[in-house]
């Protein structure tokens, strides 16, 4: 009939129709959080950074998704650490925040914020959240169950003379931040099975900081505040959730090499190669239950008790750490393992209390594969580049490269040294931690429901459903109105 569509036309169309709308998803950006000329960094000054990291770690549905684009690179030497812009209040204002799984509060700083910086040296205007220039920002009175709820990381406190919910963050090194809770509509596109809601927003509770102390107050890595990841009622992920507005599950994919970047996503990314480990129960931050390490295949020598979790000890996957740590027991075996593999082919040598090796040829040809072993029959297989740091080139010629994992007591932690160019699933609702291999440069597909619908984040190159296997590239904007253009034509022929 000629009132009907060829069906290839439909299918086009219809697939046309849908990528469009993804592809005009508002994406929120992460960013470098240290300059690309900082090259200077010694291993010590990176784990005193961590430190302070390690010492906010050590304190104590059915929705849509949110696609954020990633930059930034894990090398570091480059210090890479990432930031991403969230839009709070109404007006909407744009706010640089570091993103950290370590911790559940997000807070930006107060207008009025005492000691914070003004400057920063990322290149970024920093900006100031001002309640009373907000039409929609609400105050958490002490009467709030929020108040009163018991907050990770944070102490809690009430002032009777201005009925607010204050807090307090104090970091092991002496950095610190103070300020109180307010709610206000926190802004961002969603994608809700096949249809994109824009400008979406939501009524969030988050921390308003007045002032701070110690690192925090530092301008060459200064940012308007942190996005907590953790599991916590207080995180974003936890109140977005709740009310069914996004999965309550995220996921990353850190690209490793190049000009670095990856994926960020409130949602589950689908990959066939995942592979899952239980989250160790009741406890604050994201614990695995590591078992063993093996290298070149063979299982190491190590007490497992090394790995148990207690309040002193355990394993972590933290996505903002920058290195990785590994407790005593199972590092001094790890590098004798190396060693007496790669020796008779390198020079090993020590640099400023660092095992290092002179490497005249590639690394991936050289030195083992190493495999972490963790509960579930989930193993973690780290290639050379996951656990070795270059340092650049000595006067022979040859390339040297530092053993990335540092000696630690108590916690193991995997930071990005260990976690880039894989796939990252933080299943909170089947309480699990998912991950595989991948090219992080590559697009993903992501769960919209639970029946698995899907569509594709990263590049938002790829779109199929559970009842359309067909998959079709995105192709430039240009090409696509050329094809609709073509489309039109033919329909007006039929």
């Amino acid at each position: 009939m000629r009132g009907l569509w060829p069906p290839f036309v439909v299918i086009i169309l219809v697939s046309f129709m849908f990528v469009s709308a993804v592809y005009c998803a508002s994406l929120l950006h992460l960013e470098r959080a240290f300059p690309l000329n900082n090259h200077g960094l010694e291993l010590h000054q990176l784990r005193a950074r961590d430190r302070l990291r390690h010492a906010r770690l050590l304190q104590g549905f059915v929705g849509g998704v949110v696609d954020f684009s990633v930059q930034g690179s894990s090398d570091p030497y480059l210090v890479g650490l990432y930031f991403t812009k969230v839009k709070l209040g109404s007006p909407p204002r744009e706010f640089n925040v570091q993103i950290d799984t370590g911790s559940d509060v997000l807070w930006v700083c107060c207008n009025s914020c005492n000691n914070c910086p003004r400057t920063s040296g990322l290149g970024i205007q920093l900006n100031f959240f001002d309640s009373s220039s907000s039409s929609t920002a609400g105050q958490v009175r002490c009467s709030d169950p929020i108040c009163t709820s018991a907050v990770q990381t944070t102490a809690t406190q009430c002032s009777s003379q201005t009925d607010q919910c204050s807090y307090t963050f104090q970091y092991g090194d002496g950095s610190g931040t103070s300020g109180y809770y307010v709610s206000d509509t926190l802004y961002f596109d969603a994608i809700l099975g096949q249809s994109l809601i824009d400008n979406s927003s939501a009524l969030i509770v988050f921390g308003c900081s007045a002032y701070q102390s110690g690192d925090l107050t530092k301008t060459d890595k200064a940012v308007d505040g942190i996005f907590g990841f953790g599991q916590g009622e207080l995180s974003v992920i936890s109140q977005l959730s709740t009310r069914g507005i996004t999965p309550r599950v995220f996921s990353h994919c850190l690209k490793g090499d190049g000009s670095g970047g990856g994926i960020l996503v409130l949602g589950e990314i689908l990959e066939p190669g995942i592979v899952y480990s239980p989250l160790v129960p009741s406890q604050p931050h994201y614990n695995l239950n590591l078992l063993s390490i093996a290298v070149n295949g063979q299982l190491l020598p190590i007490d497992p008790a090394a790995f148990a979790t207690s309040n002193s000890q355990g394993t972590i996957v933290d996505s903002g750490t920058t290195l990785a740590y590994l407790v005593a027991e199972a590092y001094d075996p790890f590098v004798s393992a190396v060693n007496a593999i790669v020796s008779p082919s390198v020079t090993p040598i020590t640099s400023k209390g660092n095992q290092c090796y002179l490497v005249s040829t590639s690394v991936s040809q050289m030195f083992p594969l190493a495999s972490f072993n963790f509960a579930g029959g989930a193993s973690m297989v780290l290639k050379p580049e996951d656990y070795l740091i270059p340092f650049g080139s000595s006067e022979g010629g040859s390339a040297m490269w530092c053993i990335g994992f540092q000696k630690v007591q108590g916690v193991t932690i995997l930071g990005d040294l260990v976690l880039k160019d894989k796939i990252f699933v933080y299943d909170l609702v089947k309480q699990r931690i998912g991950w595989a291999n991948y090219d992080c440069s590559l697009s993903v597909n992501v769960s919209v429901t639970s029946s698995k619908d899907f569509i594709n984040a990263g590049q938002l190159s790829v779109s199929s459903s559970s009842r359309d296997i067909m998959l079709f590239e995105l192709l430039p904007l240009t090409v696509m109105v050329f094809l609709m253009h073509i489309l039109l034509l033919e329909f007006q022929f039929l």
